[in-house]
C-alpha cells in the first residue's frame, strides 16, 4: 500500500511530462499515515455496505486500494492529475475507480458521512431500500480545526446515529507546521461532551512492552508530557541521540536512562516511532470496539507519523515534499518492490493475493435497482389572487401540492435550520410531522394557542436542525443523493435565510459537486426585507446562484411564476440528469393581478413556457419602445409603474419580467457559440423590433443583469443595491439604493435623452 500511493505520486510528478511547467503535486507524507489504518480498514474490517469518506490528501492510498481490489485499471496508476485521469482528491463524479464521498473542502468531507447516515435513516423509514452499513470519516487532526466538523457534531440528531464512524489519522502535523502544543485531550474532551464513544490507539506494542519495566512508568509520562514539536524533533534524530534526547531533563529522566541503557540504539529508534496508528492488530480492535457502541457515534484517534517509513517522516515541511528519483528507487529495495515494475500485482498463489481477492469479494456490492422519480404534474390549480408575497405562495404550494400530486408530495423532504415557521413551513409540517430518530412527545399538543404541530416520529417529513446553516445544506446533499446510494430519489427543498447563503455557499456548492440534487429555498431576501437592518439583508446572492454550477436559480415575482418554476424544479430532482435548484423569494406582498396571466389555455401555456425558459414581456407599449425596462423579482411592481409615468410623458416603453437571469445568461452563451443550449427566448424577450435602450432593476447587486446590453447592443443603466443596508421602511431604502420607481424613471430619460 505503501509502495503504490507513494509510486502513484512520484510518477505524476517524475516521470509523467508536463508540458505547461506547472508543479502537479500529491501528498505522499500524507498517504503514509494513512496506509495502516486503510489496510485494516479495507482488507479486514469494512462490509459491503459500509460508506467510506477518504481524506483528501490520502487520495492515492484510496487508489492503490481499488487497484489491488480489481477496481482500477493499471493505466490509470500513472495519470493522478491528468486530465481524464485520477483527480486530485477522491471524487463520486470524475474518479474512474469507486469513491463513496468527494472529499476536498477540508471538513466538508468528513460531516458528510453524517448526512449520509441521517439521509440513509430517512429513505429507510419511508421507502423500502436495502439495509445501509457503517458511515465512516478518516480524517486529518489538522482538518479538526474547521468549524464545520463543530457545527456538524452539536446538532441533537448527531449523537444518536450509532453507525458513524471517525479515524483521525492523529499524526500532529498540518500543511505547513506541527501542531502547536498537546491538543489530542481537549478535542478528545469535546467528542465526549458531544455524545461520543472516543477510542485512543496511541502507543504501540515495542512501547507498552517497554512501559511494564522499571522505568517504564517515568517514559510514559515523560511521552505523554512531551510537546508535539520535541516529539516530531526526535523522529528526526540520529538513532545515537536518542539515548539523550528521550529522557528530558525533569525528575524522570534517571529511571529513563536507566531502561534506555538495556537497549540498542536501533532498539530505541524504533521505539520511539512505534505508534499504534501502524499496527494493525490495534486498530482491529479500536474498529471492534467500536461496532459495539451502536446507540452513539465512535471517534477513534489514531497516533500516527506523518511520511510513516519514508524518507521525511516527521519533518515540518514533508506535506507537499516529493522523494527524488534516487529515494523512490531506495524505497523499493525496502519494501521488496520493483522499481522497473512498479505496478506489479502479488503472485497468484500467494496470501497477500488471496487476501486481496477475498476483499475484493467481501466489498462488491450488489447493484441497487434505481427507481424513477415520481412524474411531477406542471400545475397544482391555484387561483393566484390579491395581493401576497412569494414566501406565502411557496408554504401555499405545499398544501396545493399534497392534493394535486400525493406521490410527489410523498417524496418531498424539507429541511430548515431552526427557521421553519418564519419560512413559511407551518402548514406542511402541521400535514407531515417531523422526522426525528425515534419518538418524541409533543408536550404543547393541547395548547390550544400552539400554530405548529410538533409532532416528532420517524415518518415525519421535515428535519429540523440547529442553527447551522453548513449543516443545512450538508443534509440537503445527501437527501439528494439517495437516488444514486439507495436507489430511491427523494425531492429535498431546504429553506434559509437569504443573507446567509453565503455563509453555507462552500458546502452547499461541495454538495452539488458531489452528485447531491436538492432545491434551496432563500427567503426573505433584500433590502425588502428593511425593518430587519442591514444584517438581514442579502446583496450578492443573485450573482451566487447565476454563477453557481449544477444549478438553476429562479427570482420569481408571483405566485403563478413560483408555483410553475417549482414545480419544474423538482421534476429535475433524483436523476442522472438532474439539476439543483435556487430560488430567491420575498415576504412582500404584491398584487397578483399585475402578473397578467393569460387565461386562454394555449396563451398560458406559452406564458408557462416562457417563465421557465427564463422571463416574459409582461408589458409591451403600443407603438416601438424608445426604453426596456427589465425587473426581477419584487421590484416588478416599481418597474411597471415607471413605465406608466413614461407612458404618460409620451414615451413608450416596454417592462421584461425576468424569472432566471441565469437561464436568459445561458441562453446568451447559447447563442454565441459558448455553451450548448437553447437561445429561443433571447427573441421572445428583445426582439430585433423592439430594441431599445434598457434599465435594469432588482433588490441585489445590479452587476447581476448587466450582461443584457451584450444581447440587445443597446445603451444601458444597471439599478441595483450596492452597500450594506440599513432598517427602515421599503419606500424608504427604495430610495436610498435608488431602486424606486422615481429612480427607474430617471435613468430612463437619461438613456434616451
Amino acid at each position: 500500500m505503501l509502495w503504490l500511493a507513494t509510486s502513484i505520486v512520484h510518477h505524476a510528478n517524475k516521470v509523467r511530462e508536463t508540458q505547461s511547467g506547472v508543479k502537479v503535486g500529491g501528498h505522499q507524507a500524507s498517504s503514509a499515515s494513512m496506509v495502516g489504518i486503510m489496510t485494516a480498514l479495507y482488507f479486514k474490517h469494512l462490509a459491503a455496505a459500509d460508506r467510506v469518506s477518504v481524506k483528501p490528501h490520502a487520495a492515492p492510498v484510496l487508489h492503490a486500494i481499488n487497484y489491488l481490489l480489481g477496481r482500477l485499471d493499471p493505466g490509470y496508476l500513472t495519470e493522478l492529475r491528468s486530465f481524464g485521469g485520477l483527480q486530485s482528491y477522491p471524487s463520486r463524479s470524475k474518479d474512474p475507480d469507486p469513491v463513496d464521498f468527494a472529499t476536498g473542502s477540508v471538513g466538508i468531507g468528513a460531516t458528510a458521512t453524517l448526512w449520509s447516515a441521517l439521509a440513509h435513516r430517512y429513505v429507510a423509514g419511508h421507502f423500502d431500500v436495502p439495509q445501509g452499513g457503517r458511515q465512516v470519516a478518516l480524517l486529518g487532526d489538522a482538518e479538526l480545526d474547521e468549524g464545520a466538523i463543530w457545527e456538524a457534531l452539536v446538532d441533537p440528531m448527531v449523537p444518536h446515529l450509532g453507525e458513524a464512524l471517525w479515524i483521525v489519522d492523529l499524526n500532529r502535523q498540518s500543511l505547513d507546521r506541527v501542531v502547536p502544543d498537546i491538543a489530542a485531550g481537549r478535542i478528545g474532551a469535546m467528542f465526549d461532551a458531544a455524545g461520543w464513544q472516543t477510542i485512543t490507539v496511541k502507543y504501540g506494542r515495542r512501547l507498552r512492552e517497554l512501559f511494564t519495566r522499571e522505568g517504564g512508568e517515568a517514559l510514559r509520562k515523560r511521552i505523554d508530557a512531551m510537546s508535539n514539536e520535541e516529539y516530531q524533533r526526535l523522529l528526526r534524530t540520529p538513532a545515537d541521540q536518542l539515548r539523550e534526547r528521550v529522557p528530558g531533563a525533569g525528575r524522570g529522566r534517571k529511571p529513563i536512562e536507566k531502561l534506555l541503557g538495556d537497549l540498542e540504539d536501533t532498539e530505541i529508534h524504533a521505539a520511539v516511532r512505534d505508534l499504534a496508528g501502524h499496527d494493525l492488530s490495534d486498530l482491529l480492535d479500536a474498529f471492534r470496539t467500536a461496532d459495539d457502541a451502536t446507540d452513539r457515534p465512535s471517534v477513534i484517534f489514531a497516533y500516527t507519523i506523518k511520511a510513516w517509513s519514508l524518507p521525511t517522516q516527521g519533518h515540518p515541511a514533508n506535506h507537499s515534499a516529493l522523494l527524488s528519483g534516487e529515494q523512490w528507487k531506495t524505497l523499493a529495495g525496502e519494501l521488496g518492490a520493483d522499481a522497473d515494475d512498479p505496478w506489479a500485482l502479488f503472485e497468484p498463489g500467494t496470501t497477500e493475493a488471496a487476501l486481496c481477492a477475498d476483499a475484493a469479494v467481501r466489498l462488491t456490492r450488489p447493484d441497487t435497482p434505481r427507481r424513477e422519480p415520481p412524474k411531477v404534474v406542471t400545475d397544482v390549480g391555484r387561483d393566484h389572487a390579491g395581493k401576497a408575497s412569494t414566501q406565502q405562495a411557496f408554504g401555499r404550494f405545499f398544501v396545493d401540492l399534497a392534493h394535486a400530486a400525493p406521490e410527489v408530495a410523498d417524496h418531498v423532504v424539507t429541511v430548515s435550520p431552526d427557521v421553519a415557521s418564519s419560512t413559511n413551513l407551518g402548514g406542511w409540517i402541521n400535514r407531515t410531522g417531523i422526522f426525528s430518530i425515534g419518538d418524541r412527545i409533543d408536550w404543547f399538543a393541547d395548547d390550544t394557542e400552539t400554530l405548529i404541530k410538533w409532532r416528532q416520529t420517524g415518518h415525519g417529513q421535515h428535519i429540523e436542525l440547529g442553527i447551522a446553516e453548513g449543516n443545512l445544506v450538508g443534509v440537503l446533499g445527501e437527501l439528494g443523493a439517495t437516488w444514486s446510494r439507495d436507489g430511491q430519489p427523494l425531492l429535498p427543498i431546504g429553506t434559509i435565510y437569504d443573507p446567509f447563503i453565503n455563509r453555507a455557499l462552500e458546502p452547499w456548492s461541495f454538495g452539488m459537486y458531489a452528485g447531491g440534487q436538492s432545491i434551496l429555498v432563500g427567503t426573505p431576501s433584500g433590502v425588502t426585507l428593511a425593518p430587519e437592518g442591514g444584517a438581514h439583508q442579502s446583496i450578492t446572492t443573485p450573482s451566487v446562484g447565476l454563477e453557481q454550477p449544477r444549478c438553476i436559480a429562479w427570482e420569481p415575482a408571483f405566485g403563478q411564476d413560483l408555483e410553475w418554476t417549482l414545480l419544474y424544479a423538482l421534476s429535475r430532482l433524483g436523476r442522472p440528469d438532474g439539476t439543483s435548484a435556487y430560488f430567491r423569494l420575498s415576504t412582500r406582498p404584491i398584487d397578483q393581478k399585475l402578473a397578467a396571466v393569460p387565461a386562454d389555455p394555449a396563451a398560458r401555456e406559452k406564458r408557462r413556457a416562457q417563465v421557465l425558459a427564463g422571463g416574459y414581456r409582461i408589458r409591451a407599449a403600443e407603438a416601438p419602445p424608445r426604453a426596456t425596462i427589465v425587473a426581477m423579482g419584487v421590484m416588478v411592481p416599481e418597474a411597471l409603474a415607471a413605465a406608466d409615468e413614461l407612458a404618460q410623458a409620451g414615451i413608450a416603453t416596454d417592462v421584461i419580467c425576468l424569472t432566471s437571469a441565469d437561464l436568459v445568461f445561458r441562453a446568451m452563451q447559447a447563442r454565441q457559440g459558448l455553451a450548448d443550449g437553447e437561445d429561443a427566448i433571447l427573441d421572445e424577450l428583445f426582439p430585433a423590433d423592439r430594441r431599445a435602450p434598457l434599465v435594469t432593476v432588482l433588490d441585489g447587486h445590479p452587476h447581476t443583469l448587466a450582461f443584457l446590453s451584450a444581447i440587445t447592443r443597446t445603451p444601458i443603466a444597471c439599478l441595483g443595491v450596492q452597500d450594506f443596508g440599513q432598517s427602515g421602511d421599503v419606500n424608504d431604502l427604495y430610495r436610498h439604493f435608488g431602486i424606486d420607481t422615481d429612480t427607474i424613471v430617471g435613468a430612463a430619460l437619461d438613456l434616451i435623452g
